[in-house]
């Protein structure tokens, strides 16, 4: 695979490959090309990894010639494995010999043209500066206008929403993991946000309301993204210029940009997703001295950045699984080291499982801690949840309640479905509409609390009213025929033989009859799961199934939405297959009946391993259940690269502050040729080194910055866009940003590569010493022209709609698809 990292062991004992110059080719037949290009690093020799020192002989001033085909040892370095690993007692012999027989003096071959090497510490002040100027234009860039618009931007509705909760402790239900919210609730609070203001829909102001911490918060962490993808380069490729163009792709984007400025999870995710990728190839790069402090460090801080990414999105999954896969082939390249004892090997073994596995989770869980521990008063989120966990939220109705333990006829209750994010048996007045079955009441279920959702339990057979004191109380049991009278409406829970609105081949469910009176097809047959017949019914602890008596199915919701005409609630069918699921299956939450004992709830309140698997199951089922909304731009991920569609952040006509996501065509368009030209190139390479052809010195150092960094950043853009392909949910055009990250530092590599090799083509030609500066200059002036034209897009655009003629934007609308 072109991602699969190795070790770089000298093939033969009495001969070590210490890092040549950049540009000495080797000596072949009495001949020699040499090229030198600046900017392009060298990793240590395997003395310098073994942390001793080698001094030549003044002539030779410590430069050494390769022979034809030897790979210069480190290039590419920071991968997995593409550093040279020292063998004990090995390295100096080696070193040694290779010194008596490989050495050729400099005096004999060195080039009258060659420029003389920069010294170490020029080199080490150049690389602090650059990366300097990278980090201010990054800050730069994302803070300017960031007050802009003072209003309400796409989904900080929902984001900014959430993080008012965490200020309020109010518990909510969202989709994704905590971690986001509460940063961005954190950043809130920390900056003067009180949390009072509604955040209802996109457009409204702020007013003097404190939104700056959030949305600096975000934004200082969209910042790093960038110094980030400079110092993951500059360490899979050891070149300034590849690192400086992977830097600018991603400062000139506009697309990053935007996501950056804005009250979003994005950013965060982002930052997490890099940080955890730069402390991989850092703790790769300490494989030379194992154990030591930076290399814990760096593995420890990948865990911690692994735990981050997922606790905002399980998009975060993805980057698990890249450096998942970098670990076993770590791992197994250790294990073939002759080397190293088994002990040794067992010793990393159990460290990767410390810092890769056990400190992430407890990170993780620690993170669901805090959540729970935060939210403790009731919100909008209550419904997702079941009944037992409602108990533990204070304002709930079931916080700190009794009800009656047995369930009995005459009593008013809610039904509510098991399976998470179903809700309540609902009905409402409204009717299902012409064509859709009988023309009856609808019945759903319904996510939230509602005065709708209650329901009288009575005996099929009689209309007496089991709450007059006269009657003697009768609890119902299992197997009993009852009908579920709608408090509200009188109208019985009825099914029948018309087909269901959504789902084929189930039955309606409608509510039927005037004031209880109905038909037979309002009769049901009340089971509980795993009980024998007579039992009595427990609220809440008690797992029952609704059977109809006429036609033999069983009640159920099929979590489908439904369309308008029924509010957008869920599906409530009856189903003829009899097996036992999720769907089927209810329990009774709310119980209400005077002439009754009550007993306490508290008993009923689920440990911290049930809700954090509850809370999974809910977030897992409340994500792949998203649908798209009307009039609402979703996208397909083949849209994603080409820079298909972008989305309306803000704004809809010429008096508007108008922002649109959409990426920097010219980086984008880049990255997506740059892909298609990787993998012609890298497959290419691989199969002549699979060959065995001998490549000279040059090719083949490059060869390696290619096939290793850059299959590194090929694998992390695979992971992160090709799942999206088999996600049923809605998709957006934003789910592509982690994706493009990976994208664009590819892009750096493989232009700083191709111009080396332009440049070694043609070393014979004048052009060579300056084709690489050229080249590396002119797409970084081109990438900033270009944000130059599409900057008014994350910055804010207000006149004429680019359809017009008078529009400034108007020429650079280059497809028809982009709405601006």
């Amino acid at each position: 695979m072109l991602y699969a990292s190795g070790r770089f062991i000298a093939a033969r004992a009495a001969t070590t490959f210490p890092t040549p110059p950049k540009g000495r080719g080797p000596a072949l037949r009495g001949k020699r090309r040499e090229l030198h290009i600046p900017g392009h690093l060298e990793s240590p020799s395997c003395d310098a990894l073994a942390g001793q020192r080698t001094r030549p002989s003044a002539p030779l001033a410590g430069r050494v010639i390769l022979k034809r085909g030897r790979m210069p040892p480190a290039i590419g370095g920071g991968l997995a494995g593409s550093e040279l690993r020292p063998r004990k007692g090995r390295c100096g012999s080696q070193a040694a010999r290779a010194r008596g027989r490989d050495v050729v003096p400099e005096a004999a071959t060195r080039s009258p043209k060659r420029p003389a090497r920069s010294s170490p510490q020029l080199e080490a002040a150049s690389r602090w500066a650059t990366l300097a100027v990278v980090t201010f234009l990054a800050f730069a860039t994302r803070f300017h206008q960031l007050d802009q618009p003072p209003h309400i931007c796409w989904d900080e509705t929902h984001f900014g929403k959430m993080g008012s909760y965490y200020i309020n402790r109010t518990f909510f239900f969202d989709v994704h993991p905590p971690l986001g919210k509460m940063l961005i609730g954190l950043a809130g609070y920390l900056s003067g946000y009180d949390g009072t203001f509604l955040f209802q829909k996109p457009g409204d102001k702020y007013e003097h309301h404190s939104y700056m911490g959030m949305r600096g918060f975000c934004a200082f962490l969209g910042s790093w993204l960038i110094p980030f993808a400079y110092l993951i380069v500059l360490d899979l490729s050891k070149s300034f210029p590849a690192a400086l163009l992977s830097a600018a792709l991603l400062t000139f984007d506009t697309g990053c940009l935007t996501l950056s400025q804005y009250i979003l999870l994005d950013p965060i995710l982002m930052f997490f997703i890099m940080a955890a990728m730069l402390s991989m190839v850092k703790y790769n790069s300490c494989a030379d001295r194992p154990f030591s402090a930076p290399w814990w460090f760096w593995l420890s801080l990948t865990g911690i950045s692994l735990a981050g990414a997922l606790g905002v999105k399980f998009v975060g999954l993805f980057i698990i699984l890249q450096v998942g896969l970098n670990t076993i082939s770590d791992l197994w390249h250790l294990f073939g080291d002759l080397s190293l004892s088994l002990v040794t090997v067992g010793k990393h073994l159990t460290a990767r499982i410390l810092c890769l596995i056990v400190l992430p989770l407890l990170l993780y869980v620690t993170i669901f801690a805090v959540h729970i521990m935060v939210l403790n008063k009731s919100g909008p989120g209550d419904g997702f949840f079941s009944s037992a966990f409602q108990a533990r939220l204070s304002g709930n109705s079931l916080h700190n309640a009794s009800i009656p333990e047995h369930l009995a006829y005459g009593s008013v209750i809610t039904v509510k479905n098991l399976r998470m994010a179903i809700g309540y048996l609902h009905s409402h007045r409204h009717l299902y509409p012409e064509g859709i079955g009988a023309r009856q009441q609808q019945v759903t279920t319904y996510l939230h609390k509602d005065y709708n959702n209650l329901w009288i339990i009575k005996k099929h057979n009689t209309n007496s009213d089991p709450i007059d004191p006269s009657v003697p109380v009768e609890f119902v049991r299992h197997g009993d025929i009852i009908r579920l009278e709608h408090k509200e409406t009188s109208r019985n829970l009825h099914s029948h033989y018309h087909e269901a609105p959504l789902t084929r081949k189930h039955y309606q469910v409608t509510g039927y009859g005037i004031n209880g009176t109905g038909d037979s097809n309002d009769f049901w047959r009340i089971e509980v799961v795993n009980r024998k017949l007579g039992n009595r019914i427990k609220v809440l602890r008690s797992r029952i199934r609704l059977i109809h008596l006429v036609t033999g199915c069983v009640l159920g919701s099929s979590g489908k939405i439904l369309p308008k005409w029924g509010w957008e609630q869920l599906e409530v069918t009856c189903t003829p297959y009899l097996k036992e699921t999720a769907n089927s299956i209810w329990n009774v939450e709310d119980h209400i009946n005077p002439k009754l004992p009550n007993i306490s709830l508290d008993v009923l309140q689920p440990s911290f391993p049930e809700i954090l698997l509850e809370s999974h199951m809910v977030m897992i089922r409340g994500n792949n259940g998203l649908k798209p909304k009307d009039n609402e731009f979703t996208s397909k991920p083949w849209h994603w690269p080409i820079n298909y569609q972008g989305l309306r952040f803000s704004g809809a006509n010429d008096t508007d502050f108008r922002v649109y996501l959409l990426g920097n065509p010219v980086v984008w368009w880049l990255n997506l040729v740059s892909i298609a030209l990787y993998l012609l190139l890298g497959s290419t390479l691989a199969i002549v080194m699979q060959r065995g052809v001998q490549l000279p010195a040059e090719l083949e150092g490059l060869t390696q910055v290619l096939l290793r960094g850059g299959g590194q950043l090929l694998l992390g853009w695979m992971l992160h866009y090709f799942p999206f392909f088999l996600m049923g949910r809605i998709l957006y055009f934003h789910h592509y940003f982690p994706a493009m990250l990976f994208s664009s530092m590819l892009t750096g590599i493989l232009w700083d590569t191709l111009l080396r090799l332009c440049a070694w083509g043609l070393a014979s030609s004048p052009l060579a010493s300056s084709i690489h500066s050229v080249g590396i200059l002119s797409l970084l002036l081109g990438t900033a022209y270009s944000f130059y034209l599409f900057h008014p897009l994350a910055y804010g655009m207000v006149g004429p709609l680019a359809q017009e003629p008078e529009s400034p934007m108007s020429g650079l609308r280059w497809l028809e698809s982009w709405d601006f």
